[in-house]
């Protein structure tokens, strides 16, 4: 049983550097359990005036490329030195390494499993340590709960200033998700879904830049599991009850949308199923 008793003991500020103060935290550990509230008290144990801010616990169960996609999506909105710590984290215990990424804007803490991934797209990374000092985990170590006995601390301790450098060795490399850049044959873009949100609406991979380059002044359709949508709306406002529409989400990302339900379960469609984007004879 861990107790605040096997708390590492905390230090000052080593390196200088002004800090926002805040720790995100994101997981697929829901809140029905105790998980979320043990990584907080840890936090709070160490550095009781930090700010923590909650993205989501809803990630679904072991899903992390819907964990990186959600991440990637809030991260950049907050300060400057925030410190990111997201754990979907289905090797615990495992072979995967616990890293600590610093880029010229965020710390990121978490497991070496590609959750980082479409955030780091957006940064530019300075340094990556393997966490590897136990000075700064807990006392006893859980095999499956290295969110509380190592991210919850370390994050608190680069809250307060501490040198990243401190936390482990330097290595240049990590895990990444298998994505690449939608691939433009013949003036079509072929992407797919890589996420789902709550309500339900199918978000692809296709950007809004990509399709002005591709398409400029021109319409276009789009395809998915053999439905073909022409309607390209501002928003799902501007969609009939029960149509099918396209639109650029908050996210600048292509979006598949029924208008007050659910286009995945409407139209059968999952993650990772292929999109395709072509154009249409009809102008804008």
């Amino acid at each position: 049983m861990t107790s605040s008793g096997d708390l590492p003991l905390r230090e000052e500020a080593s390196n200088g550097v002004k800090m926002a103060g805040i720790i995100t935290l994101l997981t697929d550990f829901g809140t029905e359990d105790s998980y979320v509230g043990a990584m907080k008290g840890i936090i709070l144990s160490l550095h009781p005036g930090v700010t923590i801010v909650d993205i989501s616990h809803n990630v679904p169960p072991q899903d992390v490329t819907s964990g990186s996609f959600v991440l990637s999506h809030a991260a950049p909105f907050f300060p400057k030195g925030t410190v990111h710590m997201a754990v979907v984290d289905p090797g615990v215990g495992g072979k995967r390494k616990p890293i600590l990424i610093e880029t010229e804007k965020y710390f990121f803490v978490g497991p070496d499993n590609g959750i980082f991934d479409m955030a780091l797209q957006r940064e530019k990374v300075k340094q990556i340590i393997l966490l590897t000092n136990k000075k700064y985990f807990l006392g006893y170590v859980s095999p499956t709960f290295h969110g509380r006995d190592k991210f919850a601390p370390v994050s608190a301790y680069l809250s307060l200033g501490v040198d990243p450098s401190l936390f482990g060795k330097r290595t240049q490399s990590i895990n990444k998700l298998e994505f690449k850049q939608p691939p433009i044959h013949n003036g079509k873009i072929t992407g797919q879904i890589i996420h789902i949100d709550r309500f339900g609406n199918l978000i692809t991979n296709i950007d809004e830049g990509l399709l002005r380059r591709v398409f400029k002044n021109k319409a276009f359709q789009t395809e998915v599991g053999h439905i073909i949508i022409k309607k390209l709306v501002p928003s799902y406002a501007y969609a009939k009850d029960g149509d099918v529409a396209c639109l650029i989400g908050g996210c600048g990302l292509l979006e598949i949308a029924v208008k007050n339900k659910s286009a995945s379960k409407a139209l059968m469609i999952t993650r990772g199923t292929p999109v395709e984007v072509s154009a249409r004879d009809k102008t804008l």
